[in-house]
């Protein structure tokens, strides 16, 4: 089988997975070259020496592809103006990097003339089936080299082992032996004590948030607008998508915003604890939501609000390149043509508070709103309760006279006879 395979290109983090991964397919591919693929997607890395720990470790050569503006722009906030949340809680930092990470992988491969594909997840987790659904959709006649389902390797101890026996340097220990992801929007924290639901995450495994109780005794404010649903700028002044996620990470940190321990469904089925920091995300989840509350008419807003779950299933799926995903953006893109405003927001100790909006879409208008006087007519309420309630009048009336009560029962046969008629 090895034989083959002549050139892998491989998804390279530089991390325990990958970073072992190198030599074991040279050890099980014998003569294969390894190419990798690297992407910055917004993370802190040592990219100055990336390539050299590649190569150390016996890789031929290595891609390192800047594209945290194309995630971004293109990837992350579109999924913000979805309202794409899974289950509720997890802001889909990891879910949404997979699809265009290897959509690259991809193209390297082909323009390199690999014969496979591979990656470092595990049987038990979600990317493995995030990077193999962009295979197929993207280069189906490339094989697909899985490790962690095929070795003898059983945990990351073992990884750490079979690392050290080889002279690969690591950043990671038994001791801190979190499994981290990282990008532009989110970091996220696995594994270690945190597979004991009982334990609370310890103050230094946070990176990318402060705690609250150490934020500043003060408000931070700051205006976010927004054009068609997307976020385009702060304070009224333009910038770029992942300027825009930047500054929010920083202000989100320094206010700790964005910390959420959550317990969710993965693919396969079992049950997996995941502490997220999502500063940037969290403050434009509120905020977004907030301009549509003020632009969007109640029938779109209850539908998008329904679809919004679907497409954060498909996106947690690694569905990205998809007839039902691409669908339903169209869908998402629709319904946000006149979510365009801007919304003040404030930061103080952990919480994102919304105290000001302002679109000239807006559905509010102060003189119907009012409680003083207003041009709206307070006698039309009386024929829309009548008719509004009319199937609740009904349902009452005869499950009463079914049970030999009176009372009220023979007012409402009096309108329902009345509407028969007309």
């Amino acid at each position: 089988m090895g034989k083959k395979i002549k050139k892998i290109a491989l998804a390279y983090s530089g991390g325990l997975d990958t970073s072992i991964i190198i030599p074991w397919l040279k050890e099980q591919y014998e003569g294969a070259e390894i190419i990798g693929i690297c992407t910055n997607v917004g993370q802190d890395e040592d990219w100055a020496n990336m390539e050299a720990k590649a190569l150390k470790a016996g890789a031929s050569k290595l891609y390192i592809k800047d594209i945290k503006e194309e995630l971004a722009a293109e990837y992350i906030f579109p999924m913000v103006r979805a309202g794409a949340i899974y289950e509720g809680k997890y802001l889909l930092g990891t879910s949404i990097a997979r699809p265009l990470q290897s959509k690259h992988q991809v193209e390297m491969a082909l323009a390199e003339g690999c014969d496979a594909l591979c990656h470092g997840c595990t049987g038990k987790g979600n990317d493995q089936v995030r990077f193999e659904l962009t295979y197929k959709a993207l280069a189906p006649e490339l094989e697909v080299i899985a490790p962690w389902r095929v070795w003898d390797i059983q945990s990351r101890e073992d990884a750490i082992d079979f690392a050290n026996e080889r002279g690969i340097e690591l950043t990671v220990t038994k001791e801190k032996i979190y499994s981290r992801d990282w990008n532009i929007w989110h970091m996220s924290h696995e594994g270690g004590d945190l597979e004991d639901l009982w334990n609370r995450p310890k103050e230094d495994m946070f990176l990318l948030t402060k705690s609250p109780k150490d934020a500043p005794d003060k408000e931070t404010e700051i205006i976010i607008d927004f054009e068609k649903g997307i976020p385009v700028g702060l304070n009224g002044e333009k910038m770029s998508a992942f300027s825009i996620l930047q500054t929010l990470n920083k202000l989100g940190h320094d206010n700790g915003i964005g910390r959420k321990d959550i317990v969710e469904t993965r693919l396969v089925g079992m049950k997996s604890r995941g502490v997220y920091e999502t500063p940037a995300g969290t403050i434009l989840h509120e905020a977004i939501r907030d301009l549509e509350m003020v632009t969007l008419d109640r029938d779109t807003l209850d539908l998008k609000n329904k679809l919004s779950i679907d497409y954060s299933n498909l996106v947690y799926a690694g569905k990205w390149y998809t007839t039902a995903r691409e669908s339903l953006e169209a869908f998402m893109a629709k319904t946000s043509e006149f979510v365009t405003g801007s919304i003040r927001v404030v930061l103080y100790k952990g919480n994102v508070l919304i105290t000001g909006r302002k679109s000239e879409y807006s559905l509010y208008l102060e003189d119907l709103a009012s409680f003083g006087e207003s041009s709206y007519d307070h006698n039309d309420a009386t024929g829309f309760i009548n008719l509004f309630g009319l199937s609740t009048g009904v349902t009452a009336m005869v499950h009463k006279e079914k049970e030999g009560n009176s009372g009220p029962a023979a007012e409402m046969i009096n309108i329902a006879a009345t509407y028969h008629k007309e």
